[in-house]
């Protein structure tokens, strides 16, 4: 069964895993960022994951407050997890220097296959779509993600604002 689905899984879809793999490894080397580019992925994904719920759930309650629950977890969680832990800024090119990491392309790649899979249960069996545990399941999950997205996008637009505006974890960017 799990050749026949992924043989019917349109070309386009494809398309899509293949550059989200490519921006996810992108991030895994060393890289700058400017103010605008560290915000456009997260609101992206945002409007990805509640434009998934939406289209699954409408506008039930518990898809609401299933993905709002993963969304605060998630700002609640890098709070204490501090992600990432070392960004430079340079105030005199408005850029952020990051560490490379897989946490992005991680998160990728659990957006893709949540999409993946919700997508697939809903083809195999359309009335899961109607059960409260999938509802909440389903948009906490994408809540979770998002939110960890634009979590991270706020600790890294954090650095532009840290003491002596060095960035978060290291004073010499050099020691990174």
């Amino acid at each position: 069964m799990f050749l026949q689905i992924l043989k019917h899984t349109p070309l386009w879809v494809w398309g899509i895993f293949t550059v989200l793999l490519y921006l996810g490894y992108f991030q895994t080397r060393p890289h700058t960022l400017a103010r605008r580019r560290v915000a456009i992925l997260p609101a992206i994904f945002i409007v990805l994951s509640l434009f998934g719920i939406w289209s699954v759930f409408g506008a039930a309650p518990a898809a609401v407050v299933g993905w709002a629950t993963g969304f605060a977890l998630a700002l609640l969680l890098n709070r204490r997890l501090q992600l990432p832990r070392v960004v430079h800024y340079d105030p005199a090119d408005a850029r952020f220097s990051l560490p490379g990491s897989f946490g992005p392309l991680a998160l990728m790649m659990a957006i893709f296959a949540t999409r993946y899979v919700v997508t697939v249960v809903l083809i195999m069996s359309p009335a899961t779509g109607a059960t409260l545990p999938f509802a909440l399941t389903v948009s906490l999950v994408y809540g979770l993600l998002s939110g960890a997205f634009f979590a991270r996008s706020l600790r890294i637009l954090g650095a532009a604002n840290a003491p002596r505006s060095r960035g978060l974890g290291v004073a010499d960017p050099a020691a990174a």
